[in-house]
């Protein structure tokens, strides 16, 4: 299953996007996190890698 981002509380900092190894995280229009479900291997790295604890 892949990982859900919280639009509400993601910041826009994008270090999820250059954590993810198989680059399924990206920035919206509005700058936030968005999560491409058919690529995310839910490895969790974003994870770890979200100050906000916006990704679970």
């Amino acid at each position: 299953m892949p990982v859900t981002v919280n639009l509400d509380g993601c910041i826009g900092c994008g270090a999820c996007v250059g954590t993810c190894p198989v680059a399924a995280l990206d920035l919206n229009d509005d700058g936030k996190a968005v999560c491409n479900g058919d690529v995310c291997i839910d490895c969790g790295a974003c994870i770890g890698s979200c100050p906000v604890s916006a990704i679970s």
